[in-house]
């Protein structure tokens, strides 16, 4: 019977007497309280919740506590934790510092290395040197060898390079601002193995630190240097430990040979076959003449100038698989190979008879900001201040198009709208004349068309427009610089293009992919010209204002390989020769600069263009001529492996020969321009000039200097040349603008 109080309520306590009490059962244990929870989750349904509750419970020891391994933290796997922590940290720094920081690595593992074995913890030296061994294996197999025989504390003092280690102390030269990003680093993670990493740089090593600017082989503290022939500072030739290997040093930043591969690249074997099987087939319909060789030996000539060590791997550089039209130009490319006008070297400036077709644009009103023309010489692109383009066919033929709207539409232009600020580049697909009738030994089937099928545009509006010039549409708008794009240029084996812009960084895309592949960043100011080496494998890019400088970077790694500097004004062109080992680049002062890619130095400095700057390049196919246009006027041929020593004053304006005096040329004529009404730009034959030249006119004209090494020099009137450009067949083909008022 329980006891109530009056009303039913709790029993009233006698005074003096302590009021019952529960009896207190055992304390829960971890254990028990997690089963406990376990429970209520699976009662409640909550089995998602139960496994992650139940994962996380395998981590907490008896007493509620995450369960640690003391090894990792005082033990001797704290140098394992230690590098890792070191190494993670470099791998996402700015990449301004990385090549500084990467150094401290090397000497962090043979020290923490060295301190395990002489502790007697050789198993655990034994995973630390298996696991950094694929990380430093490029630069130190020698000694990671040597270090996988040594087990105890008596091989490290017998060894020489552990001995060395052992009784110096490792010098690591630091930027000051990477040496405080360092020390800061390490003291916020102090308990994660920061303090470790602290104790072996004081105990074992030096850290110095210099006031110069970050230094990486491509840095502007190493170009600056090279350029001026400066040794590094003491510190820097005082890096690591004398008698040891410490790797890519500070001394060898001003090292610019690294090995390219500068050969052509590989045909993809598919087509190989394809395009030999047919060149057969043409060669049996068409023998060759006496003394000429057959298309089938040419292209096999090709192939085996491709079969070299030199030559980059196809598997590299993805590319979409060939089709009957690639078949088609392959073809032509060789029969265009045997049947071209040959151009001999070392011409000791006697000209070679190189022709030149000029076209002039007139009535343009200086709306003109970019020209090109397309591989089989029958378009002419513009691109105009006023945002728009305008396509020419050069013989005045009407345009083709597969709109039905444009059928019986009779037009030798086209304008292009879309883009909304100027447009400042202009680049064909590749297109070659196709010769061939029939193909895979079918008559009256349809030759696929091998003329330009696209076109890109750069603008100031910060985009690259993809056309189609089949339908006369846009395709494609690539969006990513921030700011004008100022350059744009196919690869030579097309589906990729290279666009430069105000930025600072140049851009490799893929015609089907809608962001960048490649993001290149280096230089210090706008980029202000672009180049593809010929095998597709190595992009060039230049940098006005304060850089005036032209890097090489490789497609494959994003990475920067050369650096050319010696310019002293504005950058406006550059090249590179067909045989992919010289490059040539151009400023406003006129000049010229050869460069030889493989050993990153400066071949010669060529001179004739007069004020205004060089605006074009082209080589010949044998890569021993150079066509040059600029805003003086003239287009100049010049002798790329005659050296330019020596020189001549002659009047930077040139002459037309007796008798062609008040025409621009022997075939003047009028043209219509950007804005002229649907005309076609007129094909002309500059006037041959020496190349000592003479004096034009009774006006007096500033003398410059020639170098030797021009061959030749065409000369227009009060025509600008923009654009210049070798066709396969050593044919010089360049383009201006009238102005009347120059």
């Amino acid at each position: 019977m329980s006891a109530t109080g009056p009303g039913g309520g709790p029993p009233a306590t006698t005074p003096g007497m302590a009021p019952s009490q529960p009896t207190p059962g055992p304390p829960l244990s971890n254990q028990n309280l997690n089963q406990i929870v376990t429970e209520f989750l699976l009662k409640r349904g909550y089995t998602r919740t139960e496994l992650v509750f139940r994962d996380e419970s395998k981590n907490i020891n008896d007493e509620g506590r995450p369960i640690v391994d003391d090894t990792e933290i005082y033990g001797p796997k704290k140098y394992v934790k230690a590098f890792r922590l070191l190494r993670d940290w470099i791998e996402n720094s700015l990449q301004l510092y990385k090549f500084e920081l990467s150094k401290l690595l090397w000497p962090f593992f043979v020290y923490s290395w060295i301190e395990l074995v002489e502790r007697g913890n050789k198993d655990i030296a034994k995973q630390f040197l298996d696991e950094v061994t694929p990380f430093f294996e490029k630069n130190h197999i020698d000694d990671l060898r040597a270090f996988s025989t040594i087990s105890s504390p008596q091989h490290i003092k017998e060894n020489p390079v552990t001995s060395l280690y052992k009784t110096n102390k490792y010098r690591i030269p630091l930027n000051q601002h990477v040496s405080g990003d360092l020390f800061h680093f390490l003291e916020r993670e102090d308990s994660s193995g920061g303090a470790c990493v602290r104790f072996v740089l004081q105990t074992y090593c030096q850290v110095d630190t210099s006031s110069r600017g970050p230094i990486t082989p491509y840095s502007f503290e190493a170009i600056s240097r090279r350029a001026e022939g400066r040794e590094l500072e003491d510190i820097d030739a005082q890096e690591g430990i004398p008698g040891v290997n410490i790797g890519l040093s500070n001394r060898d930043v001003l090292d610019n040979t690294s090995p390219l591969k500068l050969g052509p690249l590989p045909m993809e074997e598919a087509l190989r076959e394809d395009v030999r099987a047919e060149l057969t087939e043409e060669d049996q319909r068409k023998p060759p003449k006496p003394g000429q060789s057959s298309l089938v030996d040419e292209f096999d000539q090709k192939i085996k100038r491709e079969e070299t060590e030199d030559a980059p791997n196809r598997a590299d550089l993805p590319l979409p698989p060939s089709r009957a039209r690639d078949v088609l130009m392959e073809m032509q490319k060789v029969r265009e190979n045997r049947d071209r006008f040959r151009i001999d070297g070392r011409t000791g400036g006697v000209g070679p008879g190189v022709s030149c077709c000029m076209f002039t644009l007139h009535n343009t009103l200086g709306s003109v900001s970019s020209m090109d023309f397309s591989n089989d010489q029958k378009l002419v692109a513009v691109g105009t201040m006023d945002s728009y383009i305008r396509i020419w066919t050069l013989d005045g033929t009407p345009l083709k198009s597969k709109n039905p709207s444009d059928k019986g539409l009779n037009v030798n232009n086209r304008k292009l709208i879309g883009h909304s600020a100027p447009v400042y580049g202009v680049a064909f697909s590749d297109a070659i004349d196709n010769k061939t009738t029939t193909l895979f030994g079918e008559e009256g089937r349809e030759v696929p068309d091998t003329g330009p099928k696209m076109l890109l545009s750069a603008s100031g509006d910060g985009h690259v427009r993809l056309w189609s010039l089949e339908t006369w549409t846009c395709l494609c708008i690539y969006k990513g610089h921030s700011g004008p794009v100022l350059k744009v240029s196919w690869s030579p084996q097309g589906h990729y293009f290279l666009s430069g812009g105000w930025d600072k960084t140049a851009r490799v895309w893929m015609q089907d992919h809608a962001s960048a592949q490649r993001l290149l960043v280096g230089h210090d100011t706008s980029i202000s010209a672009i180049a593809w080496h010929p095998n597709g494998a190595y992009v060039f890019s230049a940098s006005d204002e304060t850089d005036k400088s032209v890097r090489m970077w490789s497609v494959v790694t994003g990475q920067c390989v050369r650096v050319f500097t010696g310019h002293t004004e504005y950058i406006s062109a550059i090249e590179c020769a067909p045989n992919g080992k010289i490059l040539a680049s151009a400023d406003t002062s006129g000049s010229i600069f050869f460069w030889d890619l493989a050993k990153g130095t400066r071949i010669k400095r060529s001179r004739g263009h007069g004020k205004g700057g060089i605006w074009s390049l082209s080589f010949s196919a044998e890569s021993t001529v150079l066509v040059s246009g600029g805003q003086d006027g003239t287009v100049r041929i010049w002798d790329v492996e005659l050296p330019a020593e020596g020189n001549k004053a002659v009047p930077a304006t040139l002459a037309p020969p007796p008798g062609q005096e008040g025409g621009d040329s022997a075939a003047a004529g009028a043209a219509g321009g950007a804005a002229g009404a649907g005309s076609t730009p007129s094909a002309q034959v500059p006037s041959g000039g020496a190349n000592t030249g003479a004096a034009g006119g009774k006006k007096k004209v500033k003398e410059v200097m020639i170098t030797p090494d021009q061959i030749t020099a065409y000369s227009t009137k009060k025509t600008p040349v923009r654009k210049v450009q070798m066709t396969r067949m050593n044919l010089a083909v360049a383009g201006g603008c009238f102005e009347p008022d120059r």
